[in-house]
């Protein structure tokens, strides 16, 4: 809930650590790296100012002086692991860079299970974000489009690598906490499925698994969602 009377304010333009004293012993940077530990040992819950206090070795209230809330917190980890994008120089093939972006950006979060439930416009204009965006933009340098459609474009994809990552590490999430294999989990759901979709109930469905019975290539699946992503702007 809003505090009447709050004014906002971007952490970026605020001044690294508020109040008098002696030269400040920890940088953002140092906080949220520690809070990036936290977050890739034990998942973006364990995160929490007393946790990252601990991690750095100094009294929770302490950290308040440079980080105001928890929400800018977050856009520091954002930040920190939006270093981690290679950015090169453009290749001039604006579909193959942008291929390569969506792939560096599925690898980024797959080091960092907790980023894709932070990938927010409200944290997209650290830094870091910012340099992605301009090298994307760069990238885009040969398409004849308008600004506003590059950016859409970025986004875009962006949603496309978010959603199968969500999806991916959801679902690994969920195995990890069966008490059975997921091989034998697979085997059960797909002999009920078999049998629903061949009681004629569903005769769309029995169509589409004569076409295809499967298994699903997710990489597959992944480039194809990239390229209908693409073809829609070429």
């Amino acid at each position: 809930m809003a505090v009447r009377g709050a004014v906002p304010e971007v952490i970026w333009a605020r001044p690294e650590r508020t109040g008098r004293g002696p030269k400040p012993a920890y940088t953002r940077d140092d906080i949220a790296a520690a809070a990036v530990r936290i977050a890739d040992a034990r998942g973006l819950d364990a995160v929490s100012m007393r946790q990252v206090a601990a991690e750095l070795g100094c009294g929770t209230m302490s950290l308040y002086n440079y980080v105001p809330r928890k929400e800018d917190l977050y856009e520091l980890m954002v930040d920190a692991v939006g270093a981690e994008h290679a950015l090169w120089p453009p290749s001039g093939d604006w579909r193959a860079d942008l291929t390569r972006v969506a792939h560096e950006a599925r690898a980024l979060m797959r080091r960092h299970p907790w980023l894709p439930r932070l990938m927010s416009p409200v944290y997209g204009f650290s830094p870091h974000t910012l340099r992605y965006l301009e090298h994307c933009l760069a990238c885009l340098d040969p398409l004849e489009a308008p600004y506003g459609t590059k950016l859409e474009l970025i986004a875009m994809l962006n949603g496309v690598v978010t959603t199968y990552m969500r999806n991916e590490l959801d679902t690994a999430e969920r195995v990890r906490a069966l008490p059975w294999s997921q091989d034998e989990e697979n085997a059960v759901r797909g002999a009920y499925l078999a049998r629903q979709v061949a009681s004629g109930a569903y005769p769309r469905m029995a169509a589409a698994f004569a076409e295809d019975p499967g298994p699903i290539d997710l990489e597959a699946v992944f480039e194809r969602a990239l390229g209908r992503v693409l073809d829609a702007y070429a």
